[in-house]
């Protein structure tokens, strides 16, 4: 028998007052595995709603970073995340390998994150 957290105490709760809840979460959980997906990241399909959240926030920490660094999206995220010619190779997000844990994909967007912020600018 699994224990009831306080979070799912919550989200009852929460139900209780808005019975679309649900919908609208699992609507916003697709929505956010599709633009995590046009970004080209492996998706596994278990992961929650936090998980998305988290891999959203730091692949747009990603782009933020790359964009300072003069780097182009267009170029350097091709699309569904194939990169032919980048204008620099650290500016390429890192690929999610096929069942690598949320919080260990994460530690390595970080440290990708940190690289481009730490790499010269290119001039245009």
């Amino acid at each position: 028998m699994s224990k009831r957290t306080e979070a799912d105490s919550y989200e009852a709760f929460q139900e209780d007052l808005d019975p679309h809840r649900r919908e609208e979460l699992e609507r916003a959980m697709r929505e956010t595995s599709a633009r995590l997906g046009n970004r080209g990241v492996s998706l596994a399909g278990q992961e929650s709603s936090e998980d998305l959240v988290a891999l959203l926030e730091a692949v747009e920490r990603f782009e933020r970073a790359v964009e300072l660094r003069g780097g182009d999206l267009f170029v350097d995220e091709g699309p569904g995340g194939v990169t032919r010619e980048p204008d620099d190779i650290h500016f390429v997000l890192p690929h999610r390998d096929a069942g690598e844990p949320v919080a260990s994909y994460l530690a390595r967007l970080e440290e990708a994150t940190e690289v481009v912020l730490n790499h010269p600018s290119i001039d245009r």
